[in-house]
């Protein structure tokens, strides 16, 4: 589905980052990662611009873009929690923690809340299974999870939210 924001990215936000890797071989996956850290996400006109600069085809950018799941093609919010589903955090209750922020949030996996604030995204592994169950939300690592855990953790962040605000 495209970007309803499409063709109105800054592409001069690239500029920096697109002479950096002229002229390099193989430097698509890093032009790739320096354009979602700009833009958040990966919009097309921001493919179709990079396979223009580095001289690719934009089916090369594209495949390449969906081949990793690192990469976003939609905004995500705020924060964007990172749950683990790998096996040590499935045996000890990533189904329950998924159930908790779902229900929580009002989002499913891949999904954003209405204020923009919260992404869930389920991956595969986080690493930290001897803290399982695990999510990230930003920098920060949560491990050893219960549902009344992440309610807290959930009702701290939309509290921060509106002290900020």
């Amino acid at each position: 589905m495209p970007c309803p924001c499409e063709n109105q990215s800054d592409l001069t936000k690239l500029t920096e980052a697109l002479a950096h890797y002229a002229g390099i071989p193989g430097s698509l996956i890093a032009v790739l990662q320096q354009a979602q850290e700009l833009y958040g996400f990966l919009p097309s006109d921001v493919l179709r611009y990079i396979a223009e600069a580095l001289a690719l085809p934009p089916a090369q950018v594209f495949g390449v873009a969906t081949f990793y799941t690192q990469f976003r093609f939609a905004p995500v919010g705020k924060h964007l929690i990172l749950l683990c589903r790998g096996t040590a955090c499935h045996v000890n209750g990533a189904a329950s923690i998924a159930q908790t922020i779902q229900e929580a949030l009002g989002i499913a996996d891949g999904e954003t809340t209405a204020d923009n604030l919260f992404t869930l995204k389920n991956v595969a592994c986080l690493g930290c299974c001897s803290l399982s169950p695990v999510m990230m939300i930003g920098s920060e690592t949560y491990g050893s999870l219960t549902p009344q855990k992440v309610q807290k953790i959930l009702a701290d962040l939309q509290n921060q939210e509106l002290v900020e605000r």
